[in-house]
């Protein structure tokens, strides 16, 4: 796969910057990921018209309000109208600081709502991120704030036990002990976000935040992380709904993997912890079987898989090609690419 370039990002970004962080249908903005995702499948040329088709499910931008106060934020979490003020607010962090000390202080504090509008909130932050670290410019700044500010606006917890057990697992030991709820006493199942309530009523999903051992080489945790949850995918995704249920337990991943090496280890260990749990909580309320251990391989190397991506032209195809890409060329594995072959199948074009 060619290069990353990022020579259209700005602009892009500029183009975006007058609206909401939901679109008309309420379900998330995913126009500033996509377009960092093109531009490091190194597809800067198609960013533009790209957006051009996007704009209509768009929102304005709505005009901030009642400022968020560094003594109070706690309690304005999880209120999706105050975007704006939480954009603010974060635009001032990062104006008064550099941005991965803002960063690593509030991954600490936001990394327990990891499930946010269905993970959007860290994917947005980890496109946000990588952008940055490669040139620190004002409208990817900008986009950091905007995306911290996403991710605090639709804040949610998932339940935990907290009394975690004295030997937590491998993760492939422990994705054998996380609980599923029965199909059949599932409520209707609306967009995912709504459907996690369920494990409200689910006492067996909160021992899961303890189920695995963080300690150790972070990076190579994930990537194990980040293949289990492909391989949950390809055992899972057989609709529309499923497939893009699945695409978050493994984007989510690839997004921290942007995160980690600009926050402390300690700040990593736990934001893995809820991600993990977040892919269970995915897992619990929509998966029926384990994760796939036979995998066809798909022969397509990364650049048609890509062409075929942004000629599908859906959000979802083309953010999961490119963490799917990423994440084999760190750590091989026929998950991934099989995962994107399912994806382009199944998820029609727009």
């Amino acid at each position: 796969m060619a290069a990353s370039s990022y020579e259209s990002l700005d602009e892009a970004l500029e183009a975006l910057a007058g609206y909401d962080s939901a679109l008309k249908n309420g379900n998330s903005n995913h126009a500033p990921m996509v377009a960092e995702a093109l531009c490091a499948m190194s597809r800067p040329q198609v960013v533009v018209p790209w957006i051009a088709r996007y704009k209509e499910r768009l929102l304005p931008r709505p005009p901030a309000g009642d400022p968020i106060r560094a003594e109070t934020w706690r309690d304005t979490l999880g209120q999706r109208g105050r975007f704006a003020d939480w954009a603010e607010f974060f635009g001032d962090e990062l104006s008064q600081a550099p941005w991965p000390e803002v960063l690593d202080r509030w991954m600490r504090r936001l990394a327990p709502g990891f499930c946010a509008a269905a993970t959007h909130g860290v994917i947005r932050v980890g496109h946000a991120v990588r952008s940055l670290s490669v040139s620190d410019t004002p409208w990817r700044r900008r986009e950091l704030g905007d995306a911290l500010a996403s991710w605090a606006a639709t804040y949610r917890e998932l339940p935990s036990d907290d009394h975690l057990p004295d030997c937590p697992m491998a993760p492939r030991e422990a994705i054998a002990k996380a609980p599923v709820i029965a199909p059949d006493q599932r409520r209707s199942l609306g967009n995912i976000t709504a459907s996690l309530a369920m494990l409200d009523d689910f006492p067996e999903f909160a021992p899961v935040i303890g189920l695995i051992d963080v300690s150790g080489d972070l990076a190579m945790l994930l990537a194990e992380l980040t293949e289990i949850f492909a391989r949950i995918f390809l055992a899972n995704a057989h609709d529309g709904l499923t497939t893009i249920v699945f695409i978050h337990g493994v984007t989510s991943l690839a997004a921290l993997g942007s995160i980690i090496p600009y926050i402390s280890e300690t700040t990593a260990g736990s934001a893995l912890r809820f991600a993990w749990q977040s892919g269970c909580a995915l897992y619990a309320c929509f998966g029926t079987s384990a994760m796939a251990e036979d995998i066809g391989r798909c022969t397509q190397n990364a650049e048609t898989l890509i062409d075929r991506a942004f000629a599908n032209g859906d959000e979802h195809v083309i953010k999961f090609t490119e963490a799917c890409l990423r994440r084999d060329r760190f750590a091989p594995s026929p998950a991934y690419r099989a995962a994107v072959d399912r994806t382009l199948g199944t998820i029609r074009c727009r």
